[in-house]
């Protein structure tokens, strides 16, 4: 555990900012300002003027997927919930089983060779847990093309906090770029969100760039918060070069969300210069490893034993992250991905 507060019930955003009353838009969302522990509130509309000329954006492209499936294991209904795309064609998969309520809780009972029908014939076969660490997701063999399945049967993942079933479309943020494979994130890259052409549109104008990175996320751990799985990541060649110009000309590079962290921290060398690359990332930045080119943070709101504050610390420092979330919580800011957000800043001289 990290920081030590608790969340009350009462404060997790149930739907969408867009929901909550007639003329509201994604951007109708609160933010918190944290420079080092001096803390200020804001609405998200303000960002434009809360960064300056020269900083820099980076924004994750990954569109979320509608990753949830129901299917049947012996006579009892499951929920199966595609994380991520093996190189091998497998898929890493959590198992899951209906809570009543239209969400789901964890399932135990999960062994080698069991098998699970899937809508339209489909079958899945479980082969082995995806590490050592634990046995909440599971490598699966799938009879037929996932990709195909989730489009034609899938629905996105839904935690028990929220109020009801969303379409797609209010999972995938302004940022989202449809990759050539298909593939895509089984959560959204939420902070992300709040942002509207509009908004993108102001922010260039003032003199604010944007370089996009693509991080697919796979299914977290709601439970029992454990560290994140590898993730397939991408930094394109003329993201790394903005960012390394950026920073030579003195200004700041600002990560929309942890896993633009993740996938940028993955992209730089030990000497602090962003080189175009792809693959998997398995890097956990903790305050003990640092960051090395990220200067600022905009993030959601995150439940504290969440393995992702530790992330937050080594951008902002502990007592900033403390001193932020006591005063979200005094405030009554809102949680989870549909919630307000957190702009963590270097301390203004």
């Amino acid at each position: 555990m990290t920081v030590a507060v608790r969340v009350p019930e009462e404060l997790s955003a149930r739907v969408p900012a867009e929901q909550r009353g007639p003329g509201l838009g994604r951007d109708a969302v609160r933010l918190l300002v944290s420079r080092g522990t001096r803390v200020t509130h804001h609405a998200f509309g303000e960002l434009g003027r809360l960064l300056r000329a020269g900083d820099l954006l980076v924004v994750n492209t990954s569109p979320t997927l509608a990753a949830a499936v129901d299917g049947r294991t012996g006579g009892e209904r499951v929920v199966v919930h595609f994380s991520t795309c093996g190189d091998d064609g497998r898929w890493a998969v959590e198992l899951r089983e209906p809570d009543g309520r239209g969400t789901t809780r964890p399932r135990g009972a999960r062994r080698a060779g069991a098998g699970v029908r899937l809508p339209g014939g489909a079958r899945l076969v479980l082969e082995e847990p995806l590490s050592a660490r634990g046995d909440r997701l599971w490598w699966a063999r799938v009879s037929r093309d996932v990709l195909g399945l989730l489009r034609e049967y899938g629905r996105p993942i839904r935690y028990a906090y929220t109020e009801r079933d969303q379409p797609l479309s209010a999972y995938r943020t302004v940022f989202a770029l449809p990759p050539s494979d298909g593939a895509g994130s089984a959560e959204m890259p939420s902070a992300g969100r709040p942002f509207t052409g509009r908004l993108v549109a102001e922010l260039v104008s003032r003199g604010i760039r944007f370089a996009p990175v693509t991080l697919h996320t796979g299914v977290a751990s709601a439970e029992v918060h454990e560290p994140p799985y590898p993730e397939r990541f991408a930094v394109p060649e003329t993201s790394a070069w903005l960012v390394n110009a950026v920073r030579a000309r003195g200004g700041r590079v600002v990560a929309v969300g942890t896993t633009a962290v993740r996938a940028l921290e993955s992209a730089a060398g030990a000497d602090g210069v962003v080189r175009a690359r792809a693959g998997w990332t398995d890097l956990v930045v903790t305050p003990a490893r640092g960051v090395r080119v990220v200067d600022g943070l905009l993030t959601g709101l995150h439940e504290p034993e969440a393995s992702h504050l530790l992330m937050l610390e080594a951008v902002a420092g502990r007592e900033a992250v403390a001193r932020g979330y006591e005063e979200a919580l005094r405030a009554r800011y809102l949680w989870h991905e549909f919630g307000d957000v957190h702009l963590l800043l270097p301390p203004t001289p």
